[in-house]
């Protein structure tokens, strides 16, 4: 059976988390396949609200075994630290149902201090947890492998040998204080006995799931708009966010993705520097963002950072869709639009007295774009008791059916709230409750 794929069709914290847990109970196999403990999903379930950093979103479905894809980069120490939250919330995380790619490379001390002498010198505005260093040492033939923990003492060898060359950089390029060597490898190494029953060669597992029939969702982190290649670089991440991520990071071929799901709010958001063209600033800006007192609120699960916010810019989000392949959308936080007159939405950038209608490369020409808006009518109803198309009001109809006509994907899921049962299933034509 062929790989569903749910990728973040903007900037990132789209909501991934609450669709692939909508998702994961109809799947077989929920697999990571980039980024790191600097990506958060929030999860609620009932009245308890759970954020993910590492663990993939099928984590809380019995019968659905994750997987972290070579793709990934791994905090040992983080991924601990989450597996002991995840069990203290009464979800076992046993190997049986997490495993981690021998491949995938890992995070250490001496990223995360290289990422903070980076950022200190005049960076992008990341997140500090070591990701872009990580990254770096894997394309530069330096990084270790997950793989290599399953003998705890040589991996501490190694991670003794990678403190002391980060030192040599931390000291005479940024003059900053050294890392003790010893106790990095020390703490390293326990962690190391504690995760070495995870390992596994996951694209050997994911291609006999796939000769099985088997059903696999393939979950991504940040999102198109943040990619290495296609993003807006260089405030983008250090990996690929886009179609081609999945098939990299879990070594699978491009016929096995029957199904390609982009996940998109109903506004925008983003977290550090960069371009973006509809942001607002003000009483607005404040009324999209939340109090932060919300976790539906518009504030980092990683970083706890406030979110920049805009209204939604469809020129971005066709432009995902077209990057990759988006069969259909599912559109989240349409609650969050309540109450306003008037809604707008972004077709087309003005440069000057250019008007471009498609998203550009050039991120230092995206930085002096200015949006084109289309207004749409408001609603005032409460949409988040709607369980199906028809409780929705007319305006939210047409809202949905203009990103549908723009950026050229049906919508086939809309939340409606940041709880299990607040989504709605929809076809592109309006359909009946059952």
């Amino acid at each position: 059976m062929p790989i569903t794929v749910l990728l973040g069709a903007q900037w990132g914290d789209e909501g991934k988390g609450r669709i692939t847990d909508a998702l994961a109970k109809e799947v077989d196999i929920v697999a990571r396949f980039n980024g790191g403990d600097n990506a958060g999903h929030s999860l609620t379930i009932g009245s308890q609200v759970v954020r993910l950093h590492l663990l993939p979103s099928g984590i809380f479905h019995d019968a659905c075994l994750n997987i972290i894809g070579n793709g990934v980069v791994v905090n040992p120490l983080s991924l601990l630290k989450e597996i002991a939250e995840v069990n203290s919330a009464g979800v076992s995380v046993t190997p049986r149902r997490l495993r981690i790619s021998h491949a995938a490379h890992v995070i250490l001390p001496g990223h995360r201090a290289l990422d903070a002498a980076y950022e200190a010198a005049g960076g992008i505005g990341t997140t500090l947890r070591g990701i872009g260093p990580a990254y770096s040492d894997k394309a530069a033939r330096f990084g270790i492998r997950c793989g290599s923990m399953a003998n705890p003492d040589d991996f501490a060898m190694a991670v003794r040998a990678h403190t002391l060359r980060v030192n040599a950089i931390l000291t005479r390029v940024y003059d900053r204080p050294p890392l003790d060597a010893e106790s990095v490898a020390e703490e390293y190494r326990a962690a190391a006995h504690q995760l070495a029953p995870f390992l596994e060669d996951t694209a050997a597992l994911l291609h006999n799931a796939l000769a099985q029939g088997q059903r696999i969702l393939a979950e991504g982190a940040q999102a198109a708009l943040l990619d290495i290649d296609h993003g807006t670089y260089p405030f983008v991440t250090s990996s690929n966010a886009t179609i081609g991520g999945v098939l990299t990071g879990l070594g699978v071929p491009p016929r096995a993705i029957g199904r390609v799901i982009g996940v998109a709010k109903a506004f925008n958001t983003r977290v550090g520097g960069g371009p973006f063209v509809t942001e607002l600033e003000g009483d607005l800006a404040a009324r999209l963002r939340g109090s932060g007192a919300n976790p539906w609120d518009e504030y980092g699960s990683t970083t706890g950072r406030p979110r920049r916010v805009g209204w939604l810019d469809l020129v971005a989000l066709r432009h995902a869709v077209r990057l990759n392949g988006i069969d259909e959308l599912a559109l989240t936080k349409l609650d969050v639009l309540r109450g306003l007159p008037e809604l707008h939405v972004c077709i087309a950038y003005r440069f000057g007295d250019r008007v471009i209608d498609h998203f550009p490369q050039d991120s230092a020409l995206l930085a002096r774009c200015t949006p084109v808006y289309q207004t749409l009518p408001g609603w005032q109803d409460e949409v988040s008791h709607a369980r199906c198309p028809e409780d929705l009001p007319a305006e939210a109809h047409n809202f949905i059916a203009t990103v549908e006509r723009f950026a050229g994907a049906p919508v086939s899921l809309v939340s409606v709230g940041p709880e299990r049962e607040q989504l709605i299933r929809r076809q592109s034509t309006i359909t009946r409750c059952n």
